[in-house]
C-alpha cells in the first residue's frame, strides 16, 4: 500500500530543492556583485595594445594548455581549435606546428598583424561579407585565420564549429554581465565531441575591479552545467608581484575540461 503521506513527502521534496536552488542563486549574486556593473568598453582594450600594456600577453606556450593537451586531443589529429579574444598568443603557431588548423577572434588589428609579424609568417587579409567591417588575415604557411571583429559578431556561419577550445584570457576578460552570451556563443560553436580547455581566476573581488575578472566555480555550473560536464583538471596558486600590486593577497588559477553531454 501506499504511504499516505507520499504526496507530500515529495512536494517537501521539490520545496527544498527550490529553496536550495534559490539560495544557491543568491549566493552567486553576492559573490559577482563586486563586480558586477565593470564594463571594458572595445575600445579600453585596443587603447591597451596601441600603448602596448598588454602584460596579459604570455611570450611562451601557456604551461596549463602544455600539461593538458593530450586530454584535449584526446587521441585526435588534426583538430579545429577556436581561440575567442586570441590577441598575439604564441599557443596558435604551437598547435599549428603540431597540425591542427586554428581560427582565432580578436579586435585589434595591431594584435593580430604582430602575431604573424612576430612568428614570422605572411599572411593575406580579406573582407568578411557577414560582418560589416570585419576582416580575416589567413597565415600562408600555417592554417591560422584571425578573425577582427568583436567576438560577438562571430557565429558558426562565418567559420563553422570546432573540436576544441582553448579559453586562457577570455571568459575573464570580458564583462562580467555579458558572460551568459558568451556561454551561449562558445557552446554554439562546439561539436559534439568537443574540448573546451578553460582558465579562470578566483581572488577577493572586493580588492580588484579586473580585468581579469573573479570568475566562481558555482558560474561556470549556472553558465554550462544544463549542456555540458565541467571537470577540474588543475588548481594552483598563482599569486605574483603584478597581482600583489594590484591589491591581491591571494590568487588561484583554475583550469577546467568542458565537454558536451551526450545525447
Amino acid at each position: 500500500m501506499r504511504d499516505s503521506g507520499f504526496p507530500l513527502k515529495v512536494l517537501r521534496l521539490v520545496l527544498c530543492q527550490a529553496a536550495a536552488s534559490s539560495c544557491g542563486q543568491a549566493n552567486l549574486t553576492s559573490m559577482l556583485a563586486p563586480q558586477a556593473d565593470r564594463v571594458m568598453a572595445l575600445g579600453e582594450w585596443e587603447e591597451r595594445w596601441q600603448e602596448d600594456r598588454i602584460g596579459f600577453h604570455q611570450h611562451h606556450v601557456h604551461k596549463m594548455l602544455e600539461s593538458h593537451i593530450d586530454k584535449v586531443l584526446a587521441g585526435r589529429t588534426g583538430v579545429r581549435f577556436f581561440f575567442p579574444l586570441c590577441g598575439k598568443a604564441v599557443d596558435m603557431k604551437w598547435l599549428a606546428d603540431m597540425g591542427h588548423s586554428v581560427v582565432g577572434v580578436e579586435i585589434c588589428e595591431k594584435a593580430i598583424k604582430q602575431f604573424f609579424e612576430e612568428n614570422n609568417m605572411t599572411y593575406s587579409e580579406e573582407p568578411v561579407p557577414a560582418i560589416p567591417g570585419a576582416k580575416v588575415y589567413k597565415g600562408s604557411e600555417r592554417n591560422i585565420s584571425l578573425y577582427q571583429c568583436d567576438l560577438y559578431s562571430f557565429s558558426s556561419s562565418i567559420a563553422g564549429q570546432f573540436g576544441a577550445i582553448w579559453d586562457r584570457g577570455s571568459l575573464v576578460a570580458i564583462n562580467p554581465r555579458d558572460r551568459e552570451k558568451y556561454a551561449a556563443l562558445i557552446i554554439s560553436l562546439m561539436t559534439k565531441d568537443c574540448r573546451y580547455l578553460l582558465d579562470t581566476m578566483l581572488y577577493n573581488p572586493e580588492l580588484y575591479q579586473g580585468p581579469p575578472f573573479f570568475v566562481p566555480d558555482e558560474q561556470l555550473s549556472s553558465l554550462f552545467g544544463n549542456s555540458c560536464d565541467i571537470k577540474l583538471l588543475h588548481s594552483v596558486g598563482a599569486l605574483t608581484d603584478r597581482q600583489r600590486g594590484w591589491g591581491l593577497d591571494d590568487l588561484t588559477e583554475n583550469i577546467h575540461l568542458i565537454i558536451p553531454k551526450s545525447i
